[in-house]
């Protein structure tokens, strides 16, 4: 005869749960290493354009 007092299933091993966190911390710092890359170009981008907004407006002022 069978009892029910073990109702769950067999659990995962422990090196394979530690494997799996591995795992979503590498990707988590994947995605915030993507993100703040993508911020920095954004940034990188405008401040380009500032300066080559600036450099003709001086080239403007002393010119005309």
């Amino acid at each position: 005869m069978r009892t029910n007092v073990e109702t769950r299933g067999p659990r995962t091993p422990v090196l394979h749960r530690a494997f799996a966190g591995l795992i979503l911390i590498a990707a988590a710092l994947l995605a915030v290493h993507l993100v703040i890359g993508l911020v920095m170009t954004i940034f990188w981008v405008v401040v380009g354009l500032a300066v080559a907004v600036l450099v003709l407006w001086a080239l403007k002022t002393i010119v005309w």
